[in-house]
């Protein structure tokens, strides 16, 4: 059992690890074939961090633990409001701007809504995979059209300075250690979980979903003490996006998965709950001035409650995940 926590302590060190990596790598070399600034941000670096989820969704569908690949894509949406955000907001209370308050997140609230309308059979199906994967479609639709904001193209995010080799070489390294260090992973928890008589599920709502949401955490807390509001909320909504139309979708591409009730009314619910409550917090603190939105730290307490009165409904059941 030692060996168990071990590896899974040190997996998701790893992981984190080499999704910077990655994106380092990934970054210079797109740069080099003339990509520009920001649209390598858009891109490869939001999606950078949100490759922990996507690697460890692979990795458990590939291995026949669908459960943990569902629980991983809620867990994460759950953590990155309740946690990433209310951490952050207790750090450093900021301001939402109207994009975000008027259309990226009423296109999450959709989003959520979509996925409990096609789970609603408690089926994850090759045809409801499809139409989750053609919220990406829109998702990078939504980037073209932030590609054309001036204000947008005006910042230019923080790209490494890299020899195109060593840039190669990260990038290599990156992606070979997200796939063995997210393999690990899903090992550790499905041993972890088989062995406390626990779930999948609910290993995949906790232990690997706040694991995972490491890289939004960090990247939130940064850029809101750095001022820049813009993208400590983004890294979340656009997380959040990512994982329902990306990390959900993967395992129904490996055949049809039987979701729990338990995924759909308490864990889906809490997805939704805590989306309206953040988009709630946002027009409580409206400024019609300025049409920007604050976010305080009775925002920041209110995600944090939400989240432990979550946990705590997870453990307090005694068939968990069922």
């Amino acid at each position: 059992m030692l060996l168990n926590f071990i590896v899974i302590t040190v997996g998701l060190a790893t992981l984190l690890w080499s999704a910077d990596r990655f994106v380092e790598g990934s970054a210079t070399i797109a740069r080099s074939m003339g990509m520009p600034p920001i649209l390598i941000g858009m891109t490869i670096v939001s999606i950078g961090t949100s490759a922990p989820e996507i690697l460890v969704s692979l990795m458990a569908s590939i291995t026949g633990s669908g459960d943990l690949a569902v629980g991983n894509a809620f867990g994460s949406n759950i953590a990155n409001i309740g946690l990433v955000l209310g951490i952050t907001l207790l750090i450093s209370p900021f301001t939402v701007g109207r994009t975000t308050a008027t259309k990226d997140l009423p296109l999450l609230l959709l989003t959520i809504i979509t996925c409990g309308f096609l789970l609603r059979d408690g089926v994850l199906s090759l045809l409801d995979s499809l139409v989750l994967t053609v919220g990406l479609v829109i998702f990078f639709a939504r980037l073209s059209a932030h590609l054309k904001h001036p204000d947008i193209n005006d910042q230019q995010p923080d790209i490494p300075q890299l020899p195109l080799a060593k840039a190669w070489w990260l990038f290599l390294i990156g992606t070979t250690l997200l796939i063995a260090s997210s393999r690990a992973l899903v090992w550790s928890a499905s041993n972890i979980a088989a062995a406390f008589g626990v779930s999948e599920l609910v290993i995949g709502l906790t232990i690997v979903a706040i694991g995972t949401s490491l890289p939004e955490l960090a990247a939130s807390v940064v850029s809101a003490r750095r001022g820049h509001a813009d993208i400590a909320i983004g890294a979340v909504v656009g997380s959040n996006m990512f994982n329902l139309v990306v990390v959900l979708a993967i395992p129904g591409f490996f055949g049809n998965l039987t979701i729990s009730t338990a995924a759909l009314g308490r864990d889906l619910g809490t997805v939704l709950i805590s989306t309206l409550l953040l988009t709630l917090f946002v027009f409580l603190g409206w400024n019609r001035t300025s049409h920007r939105g604050h976010l305080g730290r009775s925002a920041g307490i209110a995600f944090l409650a939400l989240y432990a009165l979550y946990t705590g409904w997870l453990f307090a059941q005694p068939n968990l995940g069922s």
